[in-house]
């Protein structure tokens, strides 16, 4: 297994508010764990409030005794929940702080998935498959026949979103569990990627790669070159890699 991650703050925004995390090797009880977190409330509640729910869901992981992988890292994310909750109501610095947050871990040939607030995990083969539903605005409008996906309104729309890490003492974690078949690769991102690039420049980016390294800074990139309007961050996994990549914490 071979795994990159990789933040840049953008062209326009002046900080830097996503976290990523990327490692091959066991954390804790897990075989491997992907990060992906954008954070918001201004600064410095979205600086923080990503750091620390990425720093804090690897403590809770690595000091479980749970067996179960899929418990050991839901548990962390509510625990890390709760305690980010608490520090928005106590702190005035920090009040109305939250984080997007997309996870992953790859348990022999089974991808677990765990999604709240709209980054995005994409299964990338022959196009990029979305696995993770965005908790919007938009799609909610969408599912409910209301509105279309890329209408002008929708595009005006998208950053609106309906969950987030931090924002509720209780938090709903969307979960996925997919088998990944020989050539598929893992992407996690925020959505100052998805927001400058389509689906298909994704994919023909990442397949069109040498490696993943370098399919890793093309996306970021080319995000650049599209405007940049945003953090953009992504962790890119080849699950038939050679396990390499080292611990990535940014």
């Amino acid at each position: 297994m071979q795994a990159v991650g990789l933040s840049d703050k953008g062209i326009i925004r002046r900080n830097n508010q996503d976290t990523v995390y990327s490692s091959v090797e066991p954390i804790g009880m897990l075989p491997d764990l992907f990060i992906v977190a954008d954070g918001m409330g201004g600064q410095p509640a979205g600086d923080y409030c990503s750091h620390m729910l990425v720093a804090s869901i690897l403590e809770e992981v690595k000091k479980s005794t749970e067996k179960e992988p899929v418990r050991i890292v839901r548990s962390a994310i509510e625990n890390v929940n709760r305690k980010l909750y608490r520090e928005s109501v106590s702190n005035a610095e920090l009040s109305g702080m939250g984080s997007t947050l997309v996870a992953a871990m790859i348990d022999e040939d089974t991808l677990y998935t765990f999604n709240v607030g709209d980054s995005r995990l994409y299964i990338i083969s022959d196009h990029a498959h979305q696995i993770t539903k965005d908790h919007s605005f938009v799609e909610e409008m969408a599912d409910a026949g209301r509105m279309q996906r890329g209408s002008l309104d929708y595009n005006r729309n998208k950053n609106i979103i309906t969950r987030a890490i931090g924002t509720d003492m209780r938090v709903d974690i969307d979960v996925f569990e997919y088998s990944l078949e020989k050539n598929d690769r893992v992407l996690l991102c925020t959505d100052g990627l998805t927001n400058m690039l389509p689906d298909e420049e994704i994919s023909r980016i990442v397949l069109g790669a040498p490696d993943i390294s370098k399919a890793a800074e093309t996306l970021i990139r080319e995000a650049n070159n599209k405007g940049g309007k945003d953090n953009i961050s992504v962790v890119l996994v080849d699950p038939s890699g050679d396990r390499s990549g080292r611990e990535v914490q940014s």
